[in-house]
C-alpha cells in the first residue's frame, strides 16, 4: 500500500542535461567553483541554511525558509524538475542557488541565497543559474520574483527584466518579471563570467566536501540597522526583539 502511494506522490523528473562545472576569479582573488549537486549532496548543505532561517537582516529568514523547504522537497522526491547549484571556495559553501522547469519553453527562478557578501557572489551564482535555463535546457525565458530590495536591483533592475504581471510566479507574491532570450544575450558579455574545464584538482576538492561558510549572515548588533527602518510595519519583529532585549 505504501508503496504503491509513493508512486502517486512522488513526481517524475524529466531528462535533462547536467550543468557544465565553472569557475571565477572574484574580486578578491579567491577562485570560485559552480557546479550541480546530486540529491546524495542535499543533507550536506541544510545545516548551513538552518541558521539563516533565524536572520531577519535584508529577508534572509523568508529566502532560508523557503530554500530549506525547496530543497528538503527536492531530495525527498517532492518536487519536480528541480536543479540546485552551489558555489564553494576552497570547498566552503558560498551560494545556493535553485529553479526549475516549468515547462520545455519556461524555466521558474526560484531562489539565490549567498552565504558570503561584498563579492558579488549571489550575482555569479544567479547569472551561472540563467546560462543553465538558456544554454543547457534551452529555454526561451525565465520567471522572476524578488522578495528583498538587494534582490529587486540585482535582478529586476540590473537586468532590465521585463514585466509578466500576467502571470503568476509559484513562489506567490508580487507579479512575475521576465528574462527572455534576447535580454539574455544583451548581457552575457557584461554580467555572465567564468571559464571551463575546471581544473581537475580544484574540482575535486569542490567534490569532496561542502564545508561550512566561514563568514555567514547573522543579525546585525543593533536590530534596527537592516534594511527596515522603524517606520517601515514590516519590521515589528525586530521592534519587539528590540523591546525585549531592552527590558520592556
Amino acid at each position: 500500500m505504501s508503496i504503491d502511494l509513493e508512486k502517486i506522490l512522488r513526481p517524475a523528473d524529466n531528462p535533462a542535461p547536467t550543468f557544465t562545472p565553472k569557475c571565477m576569479t572574484l574580486a578578491g582573488g579567491e577562485t570560485m567553483v559552480i557546479r550541480q549537486v546530486d540529491r546524495d549532496e542535499i543533507p550536506d548543505i541544510l545545516p548551513h541554511i538552518e541558521p539563516l532561517i533565524h536572520v531577519e537582516r535584508d529577508f534572509y529568514d523568508i529566502v532560508a525558509a523557503r530554500v530549506y523547504a525547496e530543497l528538503l522537497g527536492y531530495y525527498r522526491y517532492r518536487m519536480q524538475d528541480e536543479y540546485v547549484l552551489v558555489a564553494q571556495i576552497d570547498g566552503e559553501l558560498t551560494a545556493v542557488v535553485n529553479g526549475r522547469r516549468y515547462n520545455p519553453d519556461v524555466g521558474m527562478s526560484l531562489h539565490t541565497l549567498s552565504l558570503r557578501r561584498g563579492l558579488r557572489v549571489g550575482a555569479h551564482a544567479f547569472a551561472a543559474k540563467m546560462e543553465y535555463h538558456f544554454d543547457f535546457l534551452k529555454q526561451k525565458e525565465v520567471l522572476i520574483v524578488a522578495e528583498s530590495p538587494i534582490g529587486f536591483r540585482r535582478w529586476m533592475i540590473e537586468y532590465k527584466l521585463e514585466k509578466r504581471f500576467q502571470t503568476p510566479h509559484e513562489l506567490g507574491g508580487v507579479p512575475s518579471f521576465s528574462l527572455t532570450r534576447e535580454l539574455f544575450e544583451r548581457i552575457r558579455g557584461s554580467l555572465l563570467t567564468g571559464r571551463r574545464p575546471v581544473p581537475q584538482e580544484l574540482l575535486a576538492r569542490a567534490q569532496a566536501r561542502i564545508l561550512p561558510p566561514s563568514d555567514p549572515p547573522t543579525p546585525p548588533q543593533d536590530l534596527m540597522a537592516a534594511t527596515r527602518s522603524q517606520g517601515d510595519n514590516t519590521g515589528t519583529a525586530l521592534l519587539l526583539q528590540r523591546q525585549i532585549l531592552g527590558g520592556k
